[in-house]
């Protein structure tokens, strides 16, 4: 079974309904078995983009609770790694919630990543593997 690893914009954009891939975010939410992998910068990230767009953080964490979204990397033991993908991919630049999910791909082999990053194009898992995305483009091209 492939897992799905969740970024923060698919996240905020099923969230809020004012986003432009709101109706696309929504679509592919009704066809993900839960849990959505992802790590505590993504759910930090869309909770300050949730709120300053007027929308409610809160309604992210009651995702969470409801299993739908789970947390699925220790950012203590996996610092390593995720530091050395930060430094490989410097002239990005990587964020932390990028870096924590390129690491989540290398754990999780049968995974893709729900995103909106474009970077995510780039990023490769293990040095040299395309990571396999969920996105509203053409993946490469």
């Amino acid at each position: 079974m492939t897992q799905t690893l969740l970024d923060t914009g698919p996240l905020v954009a099923y969230l809020n309904v004012d986003d432009q891939f709101h109706d696309w975010a929504v679509a592919q939410m009704k066809e993900l078995a839960p849990p959505l992998l992802t790590c505590e910068p993504v759910l930090t990230e869309a909770c300050f983009l949730l709120q300053r767009g007027g929308q409610h953080p809160a309604d992210l964490l009651a995702r969470l609770q409801q299993g739908a979204i789970e947390v699925a990397i220790n950012l203590q033991g996996e610092a390593a790694a995720v530091e050395a993908l930060m430094r490989r991919y410097a002239d990005t630049p990587m964020s932390l919630a990028d870096a924590c999910l390129v690491r989540l791909a290398e754990v999780h082999s049968a995974c893709r990543v729900f995103t909106l990053d474009r970077d995510f194009r780039q990023y490769r898992r293990h040095g040299r593997q395309v990571i396999p995305l969920l996105a509203p483009w053409p993946a490469l091209g």
